[in-house]
């Protein structure tokens, strides 16, 4: 029998397990009460075993029969690292002077679905735009103290602190009180949701 995919994936399992813990495949067949060439067959793929089996295995090298299979089939991903002060820096309306945006996720594909920037201002005399845009915006404080304002209400935010406001209300900076001031603000926009 030529092994497929998960025969080859389970065989190898069983043999780092078995050799991980410095097991032969006789002290494993005497714990499950399987025999050697079974163990053998098992571990390079040239025979499918029952559950029984992977489950005599598994508690014959201490292991729940889920550990058998925890890497199977796992989608191999594709994150985005952006390692520190190498985000992509912007310039946003009306910031020219004492504001940097750093992009810290970009290139998502044909529909934007979010925007993360980290924010430091550092100039006291900056005159501060007003931002209206689609979607929910969050900010979180890391260092610094200002006053922000959203619609016709102001919100003192100092470390820690963090703001989520509908995004197409007009909202900025209002004040800056203990410089520099350091926050995250990330942009949510909405998902067409009709198919």
């Amino acid at each position: 029998m030529n092994g497929g995919s998960l025969e080859r994936y389970v065989g190898n399992t069983l043999k780092e397990l078995r050799q991980r813990q410095g097991l032969t495949i006789a002290d494993v067949a005497d714990h499950a009460g399987i025999s050697r060439g079974m163990i053998s067959k098992i571990e390079n793929a040239q025979t499918a075993t029952s559950l029984e089996t992977l489950e005599k295995l598994a508690k014959a090298l201490g292991v729940s029969l889920a550990t058998l299979f925890r890497d199977y089939d796992v989608p191999e991903g594709g994150a985005q690292l952006v390692k520190r002060n190498c985000g992509m820096e912007v310039v946003r309306r009306g910031t020219k002077r004492g504001h940097t945006y750093h992009l810290l996720a970009y290139d998502q594909g044909p529909v934007k679905q979010f925007e993360p920037f980290l924010i430091t201002m550092d100039d006291a005399s900056e005159v501060f735009p007003i931002f209206e845009h689609v979607g929910t915006e969050f900010i979180y404080m890391l260092s610094g103290k200002m006053e922000y304002r959203h619609g016709q209400n102001s919100y003192t935010l100092c470390e820690g602190d963090a703001l989520t406001f509908k995004g197409h209300i007009p909202h900025g900076p209002k004040a800056l009180i203990e410089l520099p001031i350091r926050f995250l603000a990330i942009i949510f926009y909405p998902q067409n949701t009709a198919e």
